[in-house]
């Protein structure tokens, strides 16, 4: 059921102030029942802005909207996708894509949310995303059989994402293996690749991305508070259009996706490496236990991250580690 939080959310989406007597009207609750929608929505990390004698609105976040991000693709990936939700909120929209029916081979399906309660990285890390102040989306898709170089897919993702951007108006971003969009060493956003599979056969794969778009003071906390540094769109100059950004993400994807599963990682290779925010720099590779410390050569032609140690030029496979740049 909708909430009157999320239709107040919806509403003032144009960035319009709206008294609270013409919401109660509108919506035909007391202007009480108003107050206390927009307190949840602030509360949940929403800008929303009250003035007297003039109302509340939100500046700088529009709702998501599947049908216009749709209308905004080009012709040949709006083409592939059979399916296009927003939720207002989920505890992850992988989770959810993971647990639905795969999609036929060649077609897509797309899943936005507002709000993600229980978001994921890899190595089970939480994404922090505010309600309306991030991407968070998931596309569902099958590869007709195994492809040869899927271990590299996020890099893959990675590329098409930095394509997306300048529409946006940001540049300049980089990639930290095997999965963050990173800018000037802070976190922009990440990727996070799960499949099913058969021993042979179709394999089903769910591509997540979120970004951060505008975080807010309460999300930059809570980010901060688990040791790491973020970075958003607005901070990076951009434009606040989630609607246009997530559109930009899903169509570079989505049109990405069979030429990955015919050629493998090597058409995205050199535009990946010119974008590695890693190469050159001393580096620590950490599998379970250990650590080792070496300089960061790079990736190969599967997509391995390739560092020199001590003890020689060592490659590792972005499922077994994690790795810090040291400064």
């Amino acid at each position: 059921m909708t909430t009157l939080a999320q239709q107040i959310f919806r509403r003032l989406g144009d960035g319009e102030f709206a008294s609270g007597q013409a919401l109660a009207a509108e919506f035909g609750v007391t202007r009480s029942a108003i107050w206390k929608a927009v307190h949840v929505l602030a509360d949940a990390g929403v800008p929303v802005e009250a003035v007297s004698n003039r109302g509340y609105r939100v500046s700088g976040v529009a709702p998501l909207d599947g049908a216009g991000i749709l209308a905004r693709l080009p012709a040949d990936a709006r083409e592939r996708i059979t399916r296009c939700e927003v939720a207002w909120s989920l505890p992850s929209t992988n989770a959810a894509l993971l647990a639905a029916r795969e999609p036929p081979a060649g077609e897509a399906h797309v899943l936005l949310a507002e709000q993600q309660t229980a978001g994921r990285g890899r190595r089970g890390r939480q994404w922090v995303a505010p309600l309306g102040g991030a991407v968070c989306l998931s596309i569902a898709w099958t590869f007709p059989e195994l492809p040869r170089d899927l271990a590299a897919l996020s890099l893959v993702v990675g590329v098409c994402a930095l394509r997306a951007f300048p529409a946006c108006g940001v540049t300049g971003l980089a990639l930290k293996w095997p999965n963050d969009l990173v800018a000037g060493g802070r976190k922009l956003g990440g990727i996070l690749i799960e499949m099913r599979a058969e021993s042979a056969g179709p394999v089903a794969v769910v591509i997540g991305i979120g970004v951060n778009v505008a975080l807010g003071a309460q999300a930059r906390a809570q980010v901060a508070a688990a040791g790491n540094a973020a970075i958003d769109v607005a901070e990076l100059g951009g434009a606040v259009d989630r609607n246009g950004l997530a559109a930009g993400l899903i169509g570079e994807i989505v049109t990405a996706l069979p030429g990955f599963a015919a050629q493998g990682l090597a058409p995205f290779a050199a535009e990946w490496r010119n974008a590695d925010a890693l190469r050159g720099l001393p580096v620590s590779v950490t599998r379970d236990a250990a650590v080792e410390i070496g300089i960061a050569r790079g990736i190969d032609a599967a997509g391995a991250l390739l560092v020199e140690t001590p003890a020689g030029l060592r490659r590792f496979v972005a499922g077994e580690v994690s790795v810090r740049a040291q400064r």
